[in-house]
């Protein structure tokens, strides 16, 4: 059973020994279809509208006393874009400063690979969410601390394709070759 309500209120607010605000987000992804249902390696990042205005951003926000900080970013992606998927090791954590605030914030950033897209989620009247490709949802994102995190799991993706490759170059042809002579 999934909850279809957001927390609200900041009472299990975490904040760093320096009064900073934790938060905690990820990058939901997938890697897109063909038209005949096929996976294919052209990876789509899923990006949200922001509550107050169209700008465009991954799902994030504070991480909880209650919670991991992978409890708290996948609990973000349900609120506010209305996905579920497997929380992967984390992309990094950054210090920024909060410009319509002038608040200071810690932010750790997760990749999610997204298994399960909603038709209904809490925030669905309060955000727009739309998959792009990376260079897309570069140019979009508002914040240039989640673009170092979509750029680091770019990188880390990229590089597991290629181990993939280096250590099983024939795998396709292998199995092409297995199934025709059956």
């Amino acid at each position: 059973m999934v909850c279809m309500v957001s927390r609200t209120g900041r009472h299990l607010q975490r904040y760093d020994n320096l009064g900073r605000r934790q938060v905690v987000g990820c990058i939901p992804y997938r890697y897109k279809s063909s038209s005949d249902g096929i996976m294919t390696d052209e990876l789509e990042v899923l990006v949200i509208s922001s509550q107050k205005c169209q700008k465009m951003m991954f799902p994030k926000g504070g991480w909880e006393l209650d919670e991991s900080r992978e409890e708290a970013a996948l609990r973000e992606s349900l609120e506010e874009a209305g996905v579920l998927g497997n929380v992967e090791c984390e992309l990094g954590k950054w210090d920024f400063i909060s410009k319509s605030h002038g608040t200071f914030y810690e932010g750790y950033m997760f990749p999610l690979l997204v298994k399960e897209e909603l038709d209904f989620w809490p925030e669905q009247n309060l955000r727009q969410r739309t998959w792009m490709n990376v260079k897309e949802a570069r140019d979009v994102c508002q914040h240039w601390w989640m673009k170092e995190a979509l750029d680091i799991l770019v990188e880390r993706l990229n590089s597991l394709k290629q181990q993939n490759e280096q250590n099983y170059p024939n795998i396709c042809s292998d199995l092409v070759a297995k199934i025709s002579s059956l």
